[in-house]
């Protein structure tokens, strides 16, 4: 369930990110870069800041989505 989550909230991200480069201002594709760093630097430590978020706003988890 927190695995799901995490995958959609940066998949949305990236994707509000690169709409509002395209229609607001290229900057915000610095957001794009913030989001792709963080996943990177989340499988390197196994720690991940949403997780922790998550968690706290009572999301269980759940079985692996990748089984």
């Amino acid at each position: 369930m927190i695995n799901r989550a995490i995958r959609a909230i940066a998949g949305a991200f990236v994707i509000l990110s690169v709409l509002l480069a395209v229609y607001v201002n290229q900057n915000w594709l610095w957001f794009t870069g913030f989001v792709g760093l963080n996943l990177l630097q989340s499988s390197i430590t196994r720690w991940c800041l949403m997780e922790d978020i998550l968690r706290k706003l009572g999301l269980k988890d759940g079985e692996k989505s990748c089984n």
